[in-house]
């Protein structure tokens, strides 16, 4: 079973007004309600990919409850941590071609919360056999908690994929213990080495062979519709897919996590990896909802993405 952490999920809305006004009244005709936030969106996809998944991460209130009722109704197991306080709302309204978004912050945790959540992920660990951490860390949290979950499953032998950015990044990846694998595109990785990344295969090459990025299994650079940079143990790929019709990318880089976790899960090899990966986040930007894809669709897709090995 895949293990998918969120640790500050929402409730996402999404609130369509063909002519949005300020400081008047807006009456929306159709509401979407999503259980939300990126490790719910792996959970999704890893269910509708027909594999089994976990769901965990830490909810509160009645919005909490909403979003378990909707990952039940996804038939999606879950085991969060509550907490007293009330989890989030994420709300987009969409106007004139555009997405106006307010986002709420979410509970703060206590250090006493932290540490218990760290005792509820460390049980869970038991019973799974890949674990994901997607998205930000809620308020409370000290930036090197995920350094603590990716410790964690280093103890009990369980491959790690942390996709999360900023300082939580940097945190894990300048300590000793690394993840097994991430998923940073270019601007993350600008972020981390404070300089431009470019897109080329001798500059990317030059940027993962860094220090902060030794011990690290898979690292999967995504490039949106130019496909991946792949570094794999000592070796470097270059993934390409086809031109598609993007309905709404938002989520794909989720729906990418979700193919490595199956494809590790099963233990394929690195261009099954590469290429699973590369689907599932193709046919999540193809679909209208975010964290959804059309698994008939699969092996078509699948069949057209093209794994290169980079000699160097």
């Amino acid at each position: 079973m895949i293990l998918t952490v969120t640790m500050n999920p929402s409730v996402d809305i999404s609130y369509p007004i063909e002519d949005f006004k300020l400081d008047d009244v807006n009456r929306v005709e159709h509401t979407r309600k999503t259980a939300g936030g990126k490790g719910l969106n792996v959970a999704r996809v890893i269910k509708q990919m027909g594999e089994d998944v976990l769901a965990t991460g830490v909810l509160g209130g009645t919005i909490g409850d909403y979003i378990v009722r909707e990952l039940m109704k996804s038939e999606i197991a879950n085991h969060f941590f509550k907490i007293n306080q009330e989890s989030r709302n994420c709300i987009a309204i969409l106007h004139d071609g555009k997405q106006t978004e307010i986002l709420e912050s979410g509970p703060t945790l206590t250090v006493e919360e932290g540490a218990a959540f760290l005792e509820t992920f460390r049980l869970l660990l038991s019973d799974v056999s890949v674990v994901t951490i997607s998205g930000s860390l809620p308020k409370g949290l000290e930036s090197d908690f995920y350094r603590a979950m990716v410790e964690l499953g280093r103890e009990k032998g369980i491959p790690v994929i942390l996709d999360t950015s900023g300082e939580a990044l940097r945190q894990v990846l300048t300590h000793r213990v690394k993840p097994f694998a991430i998923k940073p595109n270019l601007t993350e990785l600008s972020q981390l080495t404070g300089r431009e990344v470019e897109q080329s295969a001798a500059s990317l090459q030059q940027v993962l062979s860094a220090e902060m990025f030794q011990g690290i299994e898979w690292i999967v650079v995504s490039l949106g519709g130019d496909g991946a940079f792949v570094k794999q143990g000592a070796d470097y790929y270059r993934v390409k897919i086809p031109a598609i019709n993007v309905v709404n990318p938002v989520g794909s880089g989720d729906a990418t996590v979700a193919g490595i976790a199956v494809a590790l899960d099963k233990e394929l090899p690195v261009a099954d990896v590469l290429k699973t990966a590369m689907t599932t986040g193709m046919l999540n930007t193809m679909e209208a909802g975010t964290g959804h894809i059309e698994y008939s669709k699969f092996e078509h897709f699948f069949k057209l993405v093209e794994v290169k090995k980079i000699d160097l």
